[in-house]
């Protein structure tokens, strides 16, 4: 975010480096606001103190980033481990992927495996309304199913690519799909996520 400035496009539609920054800072700080983030009948109150919160200074925005208060998750080892660990990670590749001339990484094993640790139990969740037996293969880490049953589909890929593909960025996931064509056309558009 930094070295992209405030302006840049993510991954999150419509969305900058500004906005993105905004959504961080208003999950971690504004417990008035975050629900909205997953719940329909508060999202306009989330979306209006994101806004306002997006019009301060972009070096804030980061500091703030940076330095969560004391008060919140972050302050916690284990629960900023269990609650950021994952999106820190997937707004961080939001942004990186944003951009026409992105290129993939290689991830650190450690973080691999922690990714992989948390998106068994998040792929229950995230795959919940899929028509399918969702098969996610990560080489070397193992493999987890979810889905709502029926034909198989196999998806695979490094935790990290896994981790961005049932966070709704199947687009930008690199990530191999095998099962009937049908039932993985519809996976590589689905809504998936929260």
């Amino acid at each position: 975010m930094e070295t992209l400035g405030p302006d840049a496009p993510t991954l999150c539609a419509g969305w900058t480096t500004r906005d993105l920054a905004a959504h961080l800072i208003m999950r971690e700080r504004r417990y008035d606001a975050a629900p909205g983030i997953m719940l329909r009948a508060l999202r306009g109150h989330a979306e209006h103190v994101r806004l306002a919160l997006a019009e301060r200074p972009y070096p804030d925005l980061l500091a703030m980033v940076r330095n969560p208060p004391w008060w919140s998750w972050s302050a916690l080892p284990p629960l900023d481990n269990a609650t950021n660990t994952i999106e820190f990670f997937i707004h961080h590749e939001d942004v990186r992927r944003g951009r026409p001339d992105w290129a993939p990484r290689e991830l650190d094993p450690d973080l691999e495996a922690a990714l992989w640790r948390r998106i068994k139990g998040l792929a229950k969740l995230h795959l919940r309304r899929v028509p399918a037996a969702v098969v996610l293969n990560a080489p070397g880490y193992g493999e987890t199913t979810a889905g709502r049953g029926g034909p198989d589909v196999r998806v695979t890929g490094s935790p990290g690519e896994l981790t961005m593909f049932i966070s709704g960025r199947q687009r930008s996931a690199r990530v191999q799909l095998t099962g009937p064509e049908p039932v993985v056309g519809k996976l590589r558009t689905a809504r998936l996520g929260l």
